[in-house]
Parts: structure tokens; sequence; C-alpha cells
């Protein structure tokens, strides 16, 4: 199991990357059989293909993230991060207050990513 530090470094590598531009790098942090639900609720996407689409839609639209907190680590093999998104929705500026708890395999590699956000965490600027 990777001990907390690994797991927050790999927590701060996913926004950089996220930032960057850089939707395969943010699917290299995950393990090849892994869940994505974002927002937690939604049906959740499964398998790198689909992982990758994912952030390559959101990286396409020019999505940023901005660390608002420490990454936070745990005694077992969970992690969390809180941030703001800002994108544009609706053709409006908006920042969406999203806090990602991510569980990590043996190897290191993110094993299920879950965002927790809701239509009160959309906030239009």
């Amino acid at each position: 199991m990777p001990d907390s530090a690994a797991m927050k470094a790999t927590l701060l590598a996913y926004v950089e990357r996220f930032n960057a531009g850089d939707a395969e790098g943010v699917a290299a942090l995950y393990a090849d059989d892994a869940t994505v639900e974002d927002p937690v609720g939604t049906q959740p996407l499964a398998g790198k293909p689909a992982i990758l689409a994912f952030y390559q839609h959101a990286t396409s639209r020019g999505a940023r993230l901005e660390v608002v907190a420490p990454a936070r680590g745990s005694h077992g093999n969970a992690a969390a991060l809180t941030f703001a998104v800002h994108a544009r929705l609706d053709g409006r500026a908006a920042r969406v207050d999203v806090t990602d708890i991510m569980t990590f395999g043996a190897d290191g590699r993110i094993q299920s990513m879950r965002a927790h956000w809701g239509p009160d965490d959309v906030h239009f600027v």
C-alpha cells in the first residue's frame, strides 16, 4: 500500500498534469481497471479508455484546477484533495468547489476517484 506522502504527491501530480492540458498524463496516474465517479451519484466511468476520454474532454475545454486546501492522506489507501475548478459553463465563467477522494492500489496508481460536488457548489463569477 502506498504511504500518505506518496498518495498526496500523486494528487498534486494530478493537478499539475490536468492544468498542463496533459490528459494522457492524468490518465497514466490511474490503474487500468480504475473508476471515476464525477460527480458522486452518477454512473462511474470504468477503465483507462473511458477515463482518458473524460480528461481529454475536460482539458480541451480549458478547465483549470486551483488547490484550496492541503492534500489529506489517511491511515489506509485513500487520500483527498479539495480544489476549485475554473471553467466556462453555459458560456459563463464559473467556479465549482470540489473534493476528490481517491483510493490507491498497491502499485501506487489511482484505483478510484469520487468527486464530491453538487449543484450548490457551482458559482458563476
